[in-house]
């Protein structure tokens, strides 16, 4: 029986979107595997040529410190490196919490905006403000800050690009000249269909989701190390205000001293004194105009700075409030060395890096193992007069394929396992030398706040009260002809530069506490 089909049938079309449901349903399985963790021993120095990923090995636990893989990957003989296959590096929960993570992080950033706006109108309208308030403001509106975010946000989004399977595959093949078309034994072949999903070995998907969510970390840390500076940044340019304001009006209260000494010395010139101390007493006001004209210069290019960074016109003058808040003294240095270790952004970047590489250590030791390829072919036949095939019946063909790939090239595998290896070997190396430097800087750190606070301690008690006791006695021995001008003046510069020490001591303690704070990455008291 003859059957003349030149388009597809409503029947045929029926099979085919009932095969391709079919298939899309399994692929859509497919893309969604269960997420289970991976855990991996480490490599140290070379590889053997074969078998270098086997799944025998014991595993040690995936909460190891990098430390302790630094330790193992320099000790550990060649022949007992192993990984373990049945492990996965990706965890769903980690990916989950990073995605709540950033959307919280979204939230708090547009909020965080918001009061920023208003915080910064009020700054730029004059007014004390704490150290805390600009630097709400700087964290919340600071480039550099918002670009890392918007790091972490993409970071985040390429978890499911790593997890997905790969596009499908549909091919159309048809043959436009009639008499050229194949034929088989059921008839003609007008058109053949296929489609095709690639599908690698189940644990791959996983290491790449693993090493997208540690990126996530890496990308959070950087965040992290970039509002440290910010706040850093921030609180030394107010400590420069602080103290050029501080300078100022001890100044401007030693003037008032200044003007009493000189009418002592003018009523001694007209009892019969020597005018040198008129003019010793006038030369000294003028010098104290000058002092003046340098530390408003001073102020000013710190308030342009601090206006700077907090993205605001460098005309505004932000005012700081008369006392700093400086802690009476740091953590002790077992404390501060405790905290660098659990807040430090660069510490915590290289440990997430330290991880991503060994979970791509993984993914190469993974890359042994097939990956397979499932396809279905749909052939629309038909049977008309001009076929070859005494039996045609118009039939078409439906077929299942099922491929894979051939990682034969065992070289080139156990080259990627060296390189991964290699890398994640450098990352720990790189980890203990940031460790190291870390230390050493919180040491010298901390060594300098002590003495800081201990200058302070004797300014405040002994040098200034002594010396105001002094430049009583000497004012007293001046008025009564008992001592001369030029020992006045030497104990008044005296008082003058031991007050203005102070407030610098002051201020740079408070700095030293904010590099202590940004090093550490947690307050340091």
């Amino acid at each position: 029986m003859e059957r003349r089909r030149s388009v597809i049938s409503g029947t045929h079309c029926s099979q085919t979107l009932l095969l391709l449901t079919a298939v899309f349903s399994l692929l859509g399985c497919a893309a969604n595997p269960s997420i289970r963790p991976l855990s991996g021993r480490h490599f140290g120095g070379t590889l053997p040529e074969a078998d270098v990923c086997d799944t025998a090995a014991s595993t040690p636990s995936p909460a190891d410190s990098p430390s302790k893989a630094s330790g193992e990957a320099q000790n550990d003989p060649v022949d007992s490196s192993r990984v373990d296959l049945a492990s996965a590096v990706a965890e769903n929960d980690a990916v989950v919490a990073t995605r709540e993570f950033v959307d919280l992080l979204r939230v708090d950033s547009a909020q965080e905006d918001e009061e920023a706006a208003g915080q910064a109108t009020q700054a730029s309208h004059g007014g004390a403000q704490s150290v805390d308030y600009f630097v709400g403001i700087a964290l919340s509106r600071h480039p550099k800050i918002l670009a890392a975010r918007n790091r972490v946000s993409a970071a985040v989004n390429l978890i499911p690009q790593a997890r997905a399977l790969p596009d499908p595959m549909f091919s159309n093949t048809f043959w436009p000249i009639h008499d050229q078309a194949l034929q088989t034994a059921a008839g003609r072949v007008g058109n053949q269909m296929s489609l095709s999903q690639q599908i690698p070995f189940p644990q791959k998907l996983d290491a790449k989701a693993s090493i997208a969510s540690h990126e996530v970390r890496m990308a959070q840390a950087e965040v992290d190390a970039i509002e440290r500076e910010i706040t850093e940044s921030v609180r030394l340019a107010y400590y420069e205000i602080w103290f050029a304001g501080r300078a100022i009006e001890i100044i401007q209260e030693t003037r008032e001293l200044v003007e009493d000494l000189t009418e002592v010395a003018e009523a001694r010139y007209r009892s019969g004194g020597s005018q040198q101390d008129v003019l010793r007493a006038q030369l000294e006001a003028d010098r104290i105009d000058d002092q003046l004209v340098t530390l408003r210069q001073q102020k000013q290019v710190a308030q342009a700075d601090l206006a700077a960074l907090l993205q605001q016109p460098v005309d505004m003058l932000p005012e700081t409030s008369d006392q700093l808040e400086t802690a009476s003294s740091p953590e002790q240095l077992e404390a501060l060395i405790a905290l660098a270790e659990q807040c430090n952004p660069t510490l915590q970047g290289l440990a997430a890096e330290f991880a991503r590489d060994r979970s791509k250590e993984s993914l190469a030791c993974l890359q042994q193992y097939p990956d397979l390829t499932v396809g279905m072919h749909w052939g629309l036949v038909n049977d008309n007069h001009d076929v070859i095939s005494p039996v045609a019946n118009g039939h078409d063909n439906i077929s299942f394929t099922v491929g894979t790939t051939l990682p034969i090239w065992r070289s080139k595998i156990t080259a990627g396992i060296r390189e991964a290896a290699s890398r994640r070997s450098s990352t720990a190396q790189r980890l203990e030398a940031e460790r190291d430097s870390l230390y050493g800087k919180v040491r010298r750190l901390a060594a300098q706040a002590d003495a800081l606070i201990q200058q302070r301690s004797i300014y405040e008690n002994r040098i200034i009260p002594r010396t105001e006791d002094t430049l009583k006695l000497a004012i007293s021995d001046y008025r009564g002809k008992r001592a001369d001008f030029f020992s006045l003046i030497e104990t008044y510069r005296e008082l003058l530069m031991f007050e203005t020490q102070l407030a610098r001591i002051e201020a740079t303690l408070a700095g030293t506490i904010a590099q202590i704070d940004r090093t550490v990455g947690c307050p340091a008291n």
